[in-house]
């Protein structure tokens, strides 16, 4: 999944919300669920993610929601292969990318 999110320390639940093409419900249930997403809150007590959360976000959303795992399972496969879901995330986020630049030529040939 391609998150498309300007660079910028932190992140409002919405922004992250939108990137996704979740609910912001879903990002306060996930934060619950996965120790990994640790935000951080203001003084009026609205989470701000940070990149490392978005990153964290990826993975989360690439093997629940695209891999089909339950909760459980995710958890597990975190815990287990987290450094080689990350450089697998990074590999997948580098071809997207080049997707996405092949498109745009092609759209301007």
């Amino acid at each position: 999944m391609h998150v498309n999110l300007p660079e910028k320390r932190y992140y409002k639940i919405g922004e992250v919300a939108d990137a996704f093409g979740v609910n912001a419900s879903l990002i306060r249930f996930w934060e619950k669920e996965f120790k990994v997403i640790k935000p951080k809150k203001n003084a009026k007590g609205n989470r701000l993610f940070t990149k490392e959360d978005i990153e964290n976000f990826k993975l989360i959303y690439n093997l629940v929601k695209e891999r089909g795992f339950t909760l459980d399972g995710a958890k597990q496969k975190l815990k287990k292969n987290a450094h080689e879901l990350v450089s697998n995330q990074e590999i997948i986020t580098r071809l997207e990318s080049v997707k996405a630049e092949l498109l745009k030529i092609k759209n301007q040939l």
